[in-house]
């Protein structure tokens, strides 16, 4: 039911009451996951356009430049509810929906990333969320031959009753083929083209917008659309033919509130109206109703914007595709959605009331209560079982038993594979992408701000690595009951947060998802703040990306950036049962110029590895980077003061290991930002994989297989 007060709104503007038919239209676009009622004004803070950009927020997926000629599309998506009551079908069509956004805009979809967040694997329910997202993402997405590249697995016990699958998309094209959810004219046709609607994924907006109950998995299964990847590929082909020979002269994939969603947000882009005629729409089940024709999500669906002349070639393309195609309305002058059903209007809306009469608002919010930095814990009495247990968690141990189950090979274009700091595409012989995605919930958690704007940085360092400099941002805010004071308030301050780091490093934040409500009446509470996101940034040569272990005997390794005594949020706290206590990293004023700094230094040639300091700190950074060949270094070297776990375990914003065999030439090269000689790659000790640190008043000696061991804990856990 409408809430009492949009109802009255609706009426006033209206002169009449809405229809039972109509308020669920209203019910599912005046939602928050569709008009980002509370969200909107805060949204409006980020800096969107810029140089490259052609295409920035509201439509299915923002365009960007990378050069002579070719975009990217790019988007984000979040399928939390439906994956918590389905995990299978849930997580497919987040992979489903976040694709069809893309084709919608003419480009090609070319590489997935996917941030996920899980309650503890020791529960049974959350082990059978985990096995079985994972599995919806690799069976959508391996049998439409897009790789995920990237991703992210976090644990946390508060997303037991409420995981997150964040999804990213990029897609490639070429300029000039490049279309939008905008109408053109009045009396051009539209064209539902796909799979058939069933009753799958009736009121999958409302749904989302409210949080989770007990009895979720029972009384929500018809909320979940159910997918098919092959008839999905079959869409993204006759999609993109269509639009490349010009047929489609506007766009737009069936996502949250169905077909009403879409052809009425397409026309009303366009300020025009638009007569359906619902019983031309192919159904599956019989005896459908009008609100189910036009609320349900079924999966694998597009509508097309035509004009009355080709009407009969895209049915043709349709066909060739063995799709189900059929013309279901046209573009009127008279703005109004207007839907008729075996010869009776059923809806006569207003379409700007419609798409974007929802009020926007600004929620109360207050400052949670301060959280008691408390006495640092006593100093571990076995610094190297306190490495190996960080090593071991599953928030850092390898996450090669989930990205083994994608296929991150197809389309030929994967340089970096998943399992590194960013993924990197190949898109010319030499030029390619690199992708960074998530963040550390923690953090956020601590300090909204802080944690939000040293994402931003956390990504931006995972491509600076691989000499790429980040040219555009999407976003998946996953936060708990806005409603809440304390919650909006963590929501705004990390939207502030992400807002001032993106424009401190000049990338625009060109689209992305709000996803709120993600509370569970099971587990009385919400998750962490997630502001997750998704980064690209352009590779100049994709042939000097360096790996990301040591690889060259004898090379000299380099620490870049300072570790601060700031260990609030981090893993090790976590090990420890300190997880929310601490002071949480700060991004230090000089992170830019780090940032530029690494990217002109990888661009150079001369870097043979290099890795992010981030979660588990510069311990678990060294051990990551130990494989054939592990390395002996001496902390001493920074002069730092921070006793041995703040500086193996703070995960303090902008610093990396770097390693060169030009180490005069590369430290002249960083004398702009802080860098420090902490060590070689290999040497009698270390020449076999073994890793040796040390400090003031500290030694860590670990062999590569006691390594190797800790790092696949989760690999072990899942295969016992």
């Amino acid at each position: 039911m409408l809430p009492e007060d949009d109802l009255n709104i609706i009426t006033n503007e209206m002169g009449r009451e809405p229809n039972p038919v109509e308020q669920g239209c209203f019910l599912n676009l005046w939602s928050e996951h569709c008009s980002y009622r509370s969200s909107a004004p805060l949204l409006s803070t980020f800096t969107s356009t810029g140089d490259r950009v052609v295409i920035g927020p509201g439509d299915d997926a923002a365009i960007i430049k990378i050069g002579n000629g070719w975009v990217l599309a790019i988007g984000m998506e979040s399928h939390n509810h439906p994956s918590y009551v389905d995990p299978n079908n849930g997580a497919a069509t987040g992979i489903g929906g976040i694709v069809r956004d893309i084709i919608s805009m003419g480009a090609r979809p070319i590489a997935l990333m996917d941030p996920l967040y899980f309650g503890p694997l020791n529960s049974p329910k959350n082990l059978y969320l985990f096995e079985h997202i994972i599995e919806g993402i690799a069976g959508y997405g391996n049998c439409i031959g897009v790789p995920v590249v990237r991703g992210e697995a976090y644990f946390d016990g508060s997303y037991s009753g409420n995981p997150l699958v964040n999804v990213v998309c990029i897609g490639l094209a070429r300029e000039e083929d490049i279309v939008t959810a905008c109408a053109q004219k009045a009396g051009n046709k539209i064209i539902l083209m796909g799979s058939t609607t069933g009753r799958d994924g009736l009121g999958g907006a409302s749904f989302a917008s409210r949080d989770l109950s007990e009895s979720a998995e029972a009384e929500d299964r018809p909320s979940i659309q159910v997918g098919d990847p092959f008839t999905e590929k079959l869409v993204i082909e006759a999609t993109l033919e269509t639009i490349n020979k010009g047929y489609v002269k506007a766009c737009r994939d069936l996502g949250a509130a169905g077909l009403a969603g879409a052809s009425s947000e397409m026309a009303s882009k366009g300020n025009l109206g638009l007569h359906i005629i619902a019983d031309n729409v192919i159904l599956r089940e019989t005896n459908m109703t009008p609100y189910e024709i036009l609320i349900a999500e079924s999966q694998e669906r597009m509508v097309l914007e035509v004009e009355p002349g080709d009407v009969d070639a895209v049915l043709a393309i349709a066909k060739k595709y063995d799709l189900n195609a059929s013309l279901i309305g046209e573009l009127t002058e008279r703005q109004y959605y207007t839907v008729e059903f075996e010869g009776e209007i059923v809806t006569d809306i207003p379409i700007k009331l419609l798409n974007e009469g929802a009020p926007t608002f600004e929620r109360p919010s207050t400052e949670p209560q301060s959280r008691d930095i408390g006495e640092k814990p006593s100093l571990p009495a076995d610094m190297k079982q306190a490495v190996l247990d960080v090593l071991s968690s599953h928030n850092v141990a390898s996450k090669d038993w989930i990205y083994r189950q994608y296929d991150h090979e197809v389309q030929v274009r994967t340089v970096v594979k998943p399992g590194d700091d960013a993924g990197v595409l190949r898109i010319t012989d030499t030029t390619g992408l690199a992708l960074s995605c998530g963040c550390n919930p923690r953090h956020t958690l601590l300090d909204p701000y802080k944690g939000a704007k040293g994402t931003i940085y956390e990504n931006a360092m995972n491509l600076a690595i691989k000499g790429a400099r980040g040219v555009a941002i999407v976003d998946c805010l996953n936060f708990g009951n806005p409603e809440r004071p304390d919650i909006y308030w963590q929501f705004k301050h990390a939207i502030l947060g992400l807002g001032d780091g993106a424009r401190e490093l000049e990338i625009p934040v060109v689209g992305g998802n709000v996803s709120l409500y993600n509370e569970s009446g099971e587990f009385n509470t919400a998750i962490l703040p997630t502001p997750s996101i998704g980064m690209v940034g352009v590779v100049e040569d994709v042939t000097i990306a360096p790996p990301a272990t040591f690889d060259n005997e004898g090379d000299t390794v380099i620490l870049v950036g300072e570790i601060r005594d700031e260990p609030g949020g981090s893993e090790y706290y976590n090990v420890i049962n300190m997880g929310t206590n601490g002071h949480v990293p700060t991004v230090p004023d000089n992170a830019s110029k780090i940032v530029d700094t690494l990217i002109e230094v990888v661009r150079s040639g001369k870097i043979t590895a290099a890795h992010d300091v981030s979660l588990g700190g510069l311990a678990v950074t060294l051990c990551e980077m130990c494989d054939t060949i592990g390395a002996q270094v001496d902390l001493s070297t920074t002069g730092s003061s921070l006793r041995a776990d703040d500086i193996l375990f703070s995960e303090s914003h902008a610093c990396a290991i770097l390693t060169t065999s030009e180490p005069d030439v590369v430290m002249e090269m960083l004398k702009a930002v802080p860098a420090s000689v902490i060590g070689m790659v290999g040497g009698i000790v270390c020449g076999d994989g073994s890793l040796r640190i040390a400090g003031s008043g500290f030694e860590v000696l670990m062999s590569r297989d006691e390594m190797a061991w800790a790092r696949g804990s989760l690999t072990r856990f899942m295969m016992e």
